[in-house]
C-alpha cells in the first residue's frame, strides 16, 4: 500500500492567502433597506437646492419688475417730451416781448402732475436734450445751444424745475398717485407756484442777459402772459381731473 505523502504546508498557507483577498464582505438586506429609508439622507439632499432655486426665482421677479417698471416710466417721459416739442410750432410772438405765446408750459403742467417729480422732471430734460442737439422743437421750431442761452434760455431752463415742483407738491413725494383725487383749489396753488417759478426765472435770466430794470424785464416779460396762463391752468386741471391722458398714469 503506497503512502500518501504529507501535505505542503506552503501551498496550503498560499491558498489561504489566495482566499483571504478574494473574500468579499457581506452586506445585510437590512442594512441596505435601513440606509435607503433614512430620512436624515434625504433631507440633506434635496431642502438646500428647494430653497436655493426659490430665492433666484424670487430675485429675478423683482428684477423684471423694476425693469419693466423703468421701461414703461421711461417711455412715457418720451412720449410727453415729445408731445412737447410738437407744439412748437405753436407760437404768436408779441410785438413788446421776446419771448412768444406758447403752448408749452401747459406740458410743463401735465409732465410733473401725470409723472410725479422725477420722471416729470426727466421728461422735460429729454426734451431740452433733444433742442439741444439742434433739433427744431423749441417755440418757432428751432433748436441749438444757442437758444439755451439766449433771450428766452431762462424759461426753458425752469421748466424741469417747474415740473419737479408740480410733481412734488401733488403726489407729495417719490409714489405716484392719481392727480383727480387732489383738490381743485390745491392743484390751482401748485400750478400758480409754477408759474411764479417759471417766469421768476425767465424775466431774471432776461433782465441780466438784455440789462433790463426788474420793472422792465416784468414788463415784457411776464404781464403780456398771465391771461394765457391761466387758461393753460384750467386746461391742465381739466385734463387730469377728466382722466383724458389716462394713459400716461397707468
Amino acid at each position: 500500500m503506497l503512502e500518501q505523502p504529507p501535505p505542503d504546508r506552503r501551498s496550503t498557507r498560499r491558498g489561504q492567502k489566495l482566499s483571504a483577498r478574494r473574500k468579499v464582505p457581506q452586506i445585510e438586506e437590512s442594512d441596505l433597506t435601513s440606509n435607503a429609508a433614512d430620512p436624515i439622507s434625504e433631507t440633506e439632499v434635496f431642502i438646500p437646492v428647494y430653497e436655493r432655486g426659490d430665492g433666484m426665482e424670487t430675485e429675478r421677479s423683482s428684477a423684471e419688475l423694476v425693469d419693466d417698471a423703468v421701461v414703461g416710466q421711461f417711455a412715457r417721459a418720451a412720449l410727453l417730451a415729445a408731445l412737447l416739442g410738437a407744439v412748437a410750432p405753436v407760437a404768436i410772438p408779441l410785438p413788446l416781448s421776446p419771448a412768444p405765446i406758447t403752448l408749452q408750459v401747459l406740458f410743463v403742467f401735465l409732465a410733473g402732475l401725470l409723472l410725479g417729480p422725477v420722471w416729470g422732471g426727466i421728461s422735460i430734460l429729454l426734451y431740452l436734450t433733444a433742442g439741444a442737439i439742434g433739433l427744431p422743437v423749441f417755440s418757432g421750431m428751432v433748436g441749438g445751444l444757442g437758444v439755451l442761452v439766449g433771450e428766452t434760455g431762462g424759461y426753458l431752463w425752469s421748466y424741469p424745475i417747474a415740473a419737479a415742483l408740480v410733481g412734488l407738491l401733488v403726489h407729495g413725494g417719490t409714489d405716484l398717485r392719481d392727480p383727480a383725487d387732489v383738490s381743485t383749489p390745491f392743484l390751482v396753488g401748485v400750478l400758480v407756484a409754477a408759474t411764479i417759478l417759471i417766469y421768476g426765472m425767465g424775466t431774471a435770466y432776461m433782465a441780466w442777459l438784455l440789462e433790463l430794470e426788474v420793472w422792465e424785464a416784468i414788463t415784457v416779460g411776464a404781464l403780456p402772459f398771465i391771461p394765457g396762463e391761466l387758461l393753460k391752468m384750467a386746461a391742465a386741471i381739466a385734463i387730469v381731473k377728466r382722466g383724458v391722458v389716462s394713459p400716461l398714469r397707468s
